[in-house]
């Protein structure tokens, strides 16, 4: 019978014991989950981050009880808005939505503008549409 010497997924030695065993020991088991969980955790902070950025930008523009304001879509990106990334959106109609990060949210007019406002709920929306 043919034995084919297994490898440790973390530390590359040799493996003895059962054949389906992947790891030397409960150590180099240990270690290589945390190493792959803490790659995971790394994208939610880059995108917890992105989405906080968002978050901040809309918001600098409704101030003082505003509940929304007209500007044009290229001040958001060159603020750093990163369009991608939002919490969730609200469709008015087939051709309207409202793309939200956190409780701040805009409206793409399809003329190089945007409408921000706040989330303050679906009647609310539907009365913008």
């Amino acid at each position: 019978m043919l034995r084919i010497k297994k490898h440790c997924l973390y530390c590359n030695s040799v493996i003895y014991g059962r054949a389906d065993k992947k790891f030397c020991g409960d150590g180099c088991r240990s270690s290589y989950n945390n190493a792959r969980k803490k790659n995971i955790e790394d994208d939610v902070v880059v995108i917890r981050k992105i989405l906080m950025r968002n978050r901040r930008i809309l918001s600098n523009h409704l101030k003082d009880g505003m509940e929304k304001v007209k500007i044009q879509k290229d001040r958001l990106s060159m603020m750093g808005y990163n369009f991608k990334y939002h919490t969730h959106h609200f469709l008015l109609t087939e051709s309207k939505c409202f793309w939200f990060c956190f409780e701040y949210g805009y409206l793409d007019m399809g003329d190089g503008k945007v409408i921000l406002v706040r989330d303050f709920g679906e009647r609310y929306l539907q009365k913008m549409g």
